[in-house]
């Protein structure tokens, strides 16, 4: 399909499927601010709540080249506006909940309790908008035997169970190299956000949403739990698969390609590929049980030949493999650029490419429409909007409920 047809009844009218919809996030670092980074990619108006300080993401490696600012901040907090606010005070808490009432979803991510300590937990906020939809994100979840613990991504991972099949197989457990718990979990609140925003317009009823970093891994786990719990024997498989075979990331003569099968009609062509009509018949059942032998041969067929001659030849007789790339060549890519999952946005004066959402709607199109807003860079605007005078405005950044208010 061309691009063009796929978007071919698009409106230029709204910011996405979510146009129309309040989200106040309280939130830090990745999981919170992910499940809000999704809303407001979809069009929503997210709204920042951030210490006037600034949150920890503002001073997370990797940094942008010749810019106060970072790369985690930037690609997390974009298409957001920013209230720089101090919950602890009782001006930020009065100002917060004068925002609540004109709030459709709240996501926050502290640990449990803590908000409900400042007097703005589900039943304070309840009260102020009894239909509101109040998204809490936590390592352990609201209630259970550790949900008082602090709970980060990577012990997430660790005890979850995921780390333990992550690796080399002569290895030891291996952490994700991205935030994989955070991001899931922010997934899962994004998605039960709209589930209850849909319940919510049915029947007029808000709820309080539990998603937990370790309950979100456990889910996304493919079945492991059960079988783990059944005690079957579940190994490291490192770049191999499980369920299929042959499957590898071999090395060519000038870089790695990820090929394999899974289908008994891939692998006939695959064994005719290779030379090998002989086995052309073993079933998926046989392959497996004679995977070593398999995986040799795929990996000395592929070890003579350049990985674009290998991926070529997969991709004309209708067999999976690509090369093995690094994130700078996949960034670069030139399939990646035709989805446009590169977009840019201005910051300091420079172009920087982030990656896009990776959903497309053909109505109603979503894309970055703003860089990630600095401290308090909305405090006027969003202030103005709830009536907000300018003595009560100068009133509470001198009591320090609220930051400065940057001109303009």
């Amino acid at each position: 399909m061309d691009k063009s047809d796929f978007f071919a009844e698009a409106r230029e009218d709204l910011t996405g499927p979510l146009a129309g919809i309040r989200v106040l996030e309280t939130t830090t670092t990745w999981a919170g601010p992910m499940a809000g980074c999704i809303l407001a990619d979809y069009g929503a108006d997210v709204i920042k709540i951030e210490h006037p300080d600034g949150e920890v993401i503002r001073r997370l490696p990797p940094l942008i080249p010749d810019s106060s600012s970072t790369i985690p901040n930037e690609t997390v907090n974009r298409n957001k506006r920013n209230l720089s606010l101090d919950l602890r005070t009782d001006g930020g808490r009065a100002l917060f909940l004068r925002l609540c009432r004109s709030t459709d979803i709240l996501i926050e991510n502290f640990r449990p309790g803590t908000l409900a300590d400042w007097g703005l937990g589900y039943e304070h906020v309840r009260a102020a908008k009894p239909d509101i939809i109040y998204v809490s994100i936590s390592g352990y979840g609201q209630f259970g035997e550790l949900s008082d613990r602090v709970g980060y991504d990577p012990v997430a991972q660790s005890y979850s169970g995921f780390s333990s099949l992550n690796g080399n197989p002569e290895g030891g457990p291996v952490k994700a190299p991205t935030f994989l718990g955070d991001d899931l979990s922010g997934l899962h609140a994004a998605m039960g956000a709209m589930a209850a925003l849909r319940h919510r317009d049915q029947t007029g009823e808000g709820q309080h949403l539990d998603v937990a970093l370790v309950d979100s891994l456990f889910f996304q786990s493919n079945g492991l739990p059960t079988a783990g719990a059944l005690g079957i024997d579940l190994p490291r498989w490192g770049n191999q698969f499980g369920i299929a075979a042959p499957v590898n990331a071999y090395d060519c003569t000038d870089g790695l390609a990820f090929a394999g099968v899974l289908l008994d009609s891939h692998w006939r062509t695959l064994a005719d590929l290779m030379g090998r009509n002989d086995l052309a018949g073993l079933d998926l059942l046989a392959r497996l049980s004679r995977r070593d032998e398999l995986d040799g041969l795929l990996a000395g067929w592929c070890a003579g030949r350049s990985v674009s001659e290998v991926v070529g030849t997969f991709a004309d007789l209708g067999l999976p493999a690509c090369r093995v790339n690094t994130y700078a060549e996949a960034a670069s890519d030139s399939h990646i650029r035709s989805r446009d999952m590169m977009q840019t946005v201005e910051v300091d004066g420079q172009e920087i490419p982030l990656a896009a959402p990776a959903v497309n709607f053909s109505r109603t199109p979503v894309r970055i429409r703003t860089r990630a807003p600095g401290i308090g860079q909305h405090n006027r605007d969003i202030l103005a909007e709830l009536g907000v005078e300018a003595d009560e405005i100068a009133r509470l950044i001198d009591e320090g409920a609220i930051g400065p208010t940057p001109a303009g």
